[in-house]
């Protein structure tokens, strides 16, 4: 079974075209016009092991960084179909020098945040740190999971936003994983995840 998705998503600010392999090699072919959020993407697919295809342009970063989000969340839901037989719950513990972020997902059906996630605007070259938190709500809302993630100390920046999406990655990739003892049932209790 292929879990492959292609989202594209044209408005008046931001024009996108997404593809998503979620049992990829960890390739990408990212364009957003904005280096930093390119760098950062990059991180999820190399780090997931994800393959993503990704060009977007946009007025603003604001819209073009929420659009994103949107797409890669809707791009994940439409890839795991019924989600059976996903382990659905992930989590990542990852250094980056200065830093150390944690990252858990549980692929649920219902979006939901918390982020502990303090920047000091020092070096993002240009990139408002404030649209890691966005990119996150908004992923998250979009992909119908929970995202808890944290700065757990740490300085710099760059370090602090690369961090936190390469945890993004490796947590994204262990909830999506086929859990063969599980035999294609959906782990849940209640025998329903909300699509």
């Amino acid at each position: 079974m292929s879990r492959t998705a292609k989202i594209d998503r044209q408005t008046k600010e931001t024009s996108i075209r997404l593809e998503l392999e979620v049992d990829g090699g960890g390739r990408w072919d990212i364009a957003t016009g904005i280096r930093m959020f390119d760098h950062l993407l990059s991180q999820v697919a190399q780090h997931g092991v994800f393959d993503i295809k990704l060009s977007a342009s946009g007025a603003d970063q604001h819209h073009l960084v929420e659009d994103v989000a949107i797409c890669l969340g809707k791009a994940f839901g439409e890839a795991l179909g019924d989600k059976k037989g996903i382990v659905r719950m992930g989590s990542a513990l990852v250094p980056m020098d200065d830093v150390l972020v944690m990252v858990a997902v549980d692929i649920g059906g219902r979006g939901y945040t918390v982020l502990d996630i303090p920047f000091s605007d020092n070096d993002m070259t240009g990139f408002p740190t404030d649209l890691i938190r966005h990119f996150l709500e908004s992923f998250a809302i979009e992909a119908r999971l929970n995202l808890h993630a944290r700065v757990m100390y740490g300085t710099n920046d760059h370090h602090k936003a690369e961090g936190l999406f390469k945890a993004l990655g490796r947590a994204l990739s262990a909830a999506t994983r086929i859990d063969e003892r599980l035999g294609g049932q959906l782990p849940s209790t209640k025998d329903l995840l909300e699509k």
